[in-house]
């Protein structure tokens, strides 16, 4: 159990809520291990039809996974062992929902972030509000877009999935709704009401939650992304981060000017460990994208970059960090390949069952 998690049933529905919001509901390990167990029940549990999860606190549905706590440990052994329990932890539980046999809504109201993203994105049901902002941000942490978000996005038109990968950009509702990432959208206003009318619901079947769904349904809005296409496509299919820099600096538009102003921030081996396991995620099933991003993450956040982002983003606050090695040019593809090889004889690869 979790001090930061509520479990509770109302009527058919299993109702999951993230009780940390003064943390925006970042992810602990304790909150992991008491979510995944409550989804066996509710699976196994036949006076259970659906299963809905939420953030408390109207600001976040959840900020992301809480690598905080990693890039702050002091490094050695123990700090080794966290950062393995925590992945290991979040892929499974990111796994469990992508095969969940029940429908599982999740109410994207507010932040989500990293973390949050696999708590969501994975499940049958996607529902935004006016409030949602949802991005995937880690190259500026000195990480990469993890928790499978590399075979969700990398499955969007064109290149669209890389660009919002390397640059973290930040997706509203209504670029959800248009990409197809929310499956629904309502005012956050309603959502009260309408766990209340999933809750006297006598069975919550597909059928049943998609008119419930659609009664309380609102315009999320406009998006330019799909208008963007052609462009991302020029830019963002090139095959280093350098063809894609020097795409950016010469490009005329204002996005792209933002977006190079990511890249010119962001770590240079995580923007190249992203847009590696973007290339590769597109033709591999969604097990081979958690096992490599359990290898990148253990990696990672051993390497000095993830805490040089934890603490210039999360910790001091400062916005600037000193990576290692300082420029894109500098990285070199055996370095890379490193990261991506099978783990070392006496090093457990994440199963998944």
């Amino acid at each position: 159990m979790s001090d930061h998690v509520a479990i509770e049933t109302a009527g058919r529905l299993g109702l999951i809520t993230l009780t940390r919001p003064k943390a925006l509901n970042a992810l602990s390990l304790e909150m992991i291990e008491a979510i995944r167990p409550a989804l066996d029940r509710f699976e196994q549990d036949a006076a259970i039809d659906a299963v809905l999860i939420r953030g408390a606190g109207g600001r976040a549905f959840c900020s992301g996974g809480d690598v905080r706590a990693v890039g702050t440990a002091p490094p050695g052994p123990e700090a080794a062992a966290l950062s393995r329990a925590f992945f290991a932890a979040e892929y499974a539980l990111n796994y469990r929902i992508h095969r969940y046999a029940k429908p599982y809504i999740a109410l994207i109201d507010g932040i989500t972030m990293g973390g949050g993203c696999g708590l969501s994105l994975h499940g049958s049901y996607r529902v935004s509000t006016e409030r949602t902002l949802l991005a995937m941000p880690e190259t500026v942490l000195g990480l990469f877009p993890d928790v499978g978000a590399s075979w969700i996005l990398s499955r969007l038109p064109g290149e669209l999935g890389v660009y919002i990968a390397l640059t973290g950009l930040r997706l509203r509702a209504g670029d959800l709704k248009a990409l197809g990432l929310a499956t629904h959208h309502i005012e956050a206003s309603s959502m009260d009401a309408l766990i209340e009318a999933l809750a006297i619901e006598s069975r919550l079947d597909h059928a049943a939650l998609n008119a419930i769904l659609s009664r309380y349904a609102a315009d999320p809005g406009g998006s330019d992304l799909l208008s963007r296409q052609t462009r991302v496509d020029a830019l963002f299919s090139a095959e280093t981060i350098g063809a894609i820099h020097d795409g950016l600096a010469s490009a005329p538009e204002s996005w792209a000017a933002e977006a190079l102003d990511v890249v010119r921030r962001a770590s240079p081996t995580s923007l190249a460990v992203t847009l590696r396991l973007f290339r590769a995620a597109k033709t591999l099933p969604i097990k081979a994208v958690l096992a490599l991003d359990y290898r990148l993450a253990i990696r990672l956040t051993a390497q000095p970059d993830f805490r040089e982002g934890v603490r210039s983003i999360l910790v001091d606050k400062d916005n600037r960090p000193r990576w290692i090695p300082e420029k894109w040019e500098e990285v070199t593809s055996s370095s890379i390949d490193a990261l991506f090889d099978p783990l070392s004889a006496g090093e457990v690869e994440l199963g998944l069952a």
